[in-house]
């Protein structure tokens, strides 16, 4: 079940990080939630690979590519490697490529922004560890929730009406 982010805001707003307005919404599911799996890496998207060929059913990979514009992290073929293991969503802190087929699949993929450059592949980063950035703190295991009024985080899954 899908929850607002307003709707969460309204009734849990001391239980929750809203991210910085930052983000572009690029697939072609604009609502998706779930535990968080973070990554860390910089210009190097191996360990995005890595990530979404395992079974990410319930989990959102936040991926924290140090804010860089100056090549993709995620594109097409990964943005379906995330459909096939049941992926629920990516954040990227840094940009995409191949938006416009990106757009039609079946994916939350939010983003700063696209460009066409494909990264480098030296297999350096670093998993499920504590990353910070659009003021927020993502940390593996809290919950993520993202639609078209933003994001937020949370410690703990929330219900509404509890």
């Amino acid at each position: 079940m899908q929850h607002a982010t307003a709707d969460l805001c309204d009734e849990h707003i001391n239980k929750l990080q809203v991210a910085e307005p930052i983000f572009i919404d690029f697939g072609g599911e604009t609502c998706f939630e779930g535990e968080i799996h973070t990554l860390k890496v910089f210009e190097d998207n191996a360990f995005v690979r890595a990530a979404l060929e395992k079974n990410g059913s319930g989990k959102v990979l936040v991926v924290d590519g140090g804010g860089s514009f100056r090549c993709a992290l995620v594109g097409d073929n990964l943005a379906a490697l995330a459909i096939k293991n049941k992926w629920r969503g990516i954040v990227v802190n840094g940009c995409i490529r191949d938006s416009k087929i990106i757009a039609d699949m079946n994916i939350g993929v939010k983003a700063l922004n696209t460009i066409p450059i494909k990264s480098i592949k030296r297999n350096e980063g670093q998993e499920n560890i504590d990353v910070r950035f659009a003021g927020v703190d993502f940390k593996p295991g809290a919950y993520l929730y993202a639609d078209e009024d933003g994001m937020v985080v949370s410690e703990f899954q929330l219900i509404l009406g509890q």
